[in-house]
């Protein structure tokens, strides 16, 4: 039937040209040669004549755990040698009677001598390097004068809240300060997400603010809740309230096959 269509017609029932060759990639299936598998016994007079020289190759793990021992076996060294060199009375840096001076910290890092000396007479303490090691110490005229270092605690210098403490090298026995193990105190650990709202949540039960402040309007509303919870549907029904003894009787009506009128 085809050949009876018109030429413009034969031209959509033509053949579409061959596929253009190309060469295999890769080789015939039946030429193909694998693995050639050999036997071992060339290798056992190495056996028998092993290099005891050689040293096995580690793994990265292995590696990071030797390092992390290294790492800390030279910590430990310098502390104990820290331990051993200080001694604070002999410390050609500190003068003046120790108590008399009082310690201060939690300083900023721009903070210079003329910047503390507008509230007190002072020592700042730097490293080698002059860089701030962000504390100081103060030394009053007379040691009955030291009580007065109370009023200092909490106050905020450039932006950041101090603290002060009496000079403990000289005046404890003993006394390491933190960078050998000792001190008193440390970082603030800022609490997470979950333990704050629990916080929160737990003061605001018992009438309290976020910041710690009594809040008689959250206590009355708490009492208020309470009372409410306390007066449950059960138990009015049970001192005979009007909504149960309806029921009950719109059940019985149920029973006895009609409606009351």
């Amino acid at each position: 039937m085809t050949d009876k269509l018109p030429p413009n017609l034969l031209k959509l029932f033509a053949p579409r040209p061959p596929l253009p060759y190309y060469p295999p990639l890769d080789k015939d299936p039946q030429k193909r040669v694998g693995c050639i598998v050999t036997g071992i016994a060339s290798y056992v007079p190495e056996l028998r004549n092993h290099d005891p020289d050689y040293v096995p190759w580690k793994s990265l793990a292995e590696k990071r755990k030797e390092k992390a021992e290294m790492k800390r076996k030279k910590a430990e060294e310098d502390l104990q040698k820290a331990l051993a060199e200080y001694d604070p009375e002999k410390d050609a840096n500190i003068t003046g009677d120790p108590f008399n001076t009082l310690f201060v910290t939690h300083l900023s890092p721009e903070l210079t001598e003329s910047d503390l000396q507008k509230e007190f007479e002072i020592r700042l303490i730097r490293d080698e390097n002059g860089k701030s090691r962000c504390y100081a110490f103060i030394e009053f005229e007379r040691e009955k004068d030291m009580p007065a270092y109370k009023d200092a605690d909490g106050l905020k210098i450039l932006g950041r809240r101090i603290l002060v403490d009496v000079e403990r090298a000289r005046t404890v026995k003993g006394w390491k300060p933190r960078r050998l193990g000792g001190g008193l105190g440390g970082r603030e650990q800022k609490p997470s997400r979950s333990s704050s709202s629990h916080r929160d949540r737990g003061y605001h039960d018992r009438g309290y603010s976020r910041h710690g402040s009594y809040n008689r309007r959250d206590d009355e509303r708490r009492k208020s809740r309470m009372r409410s919870r306390s007066r449950s549907p059960r138990g009015y029904r049970d001192r005979g309230g009007g909504g149960g003894d309806r029921y009950r009787g719109r059940d019985r009506s149920r029973e006895r096959g009609g409606r009351r009128y």
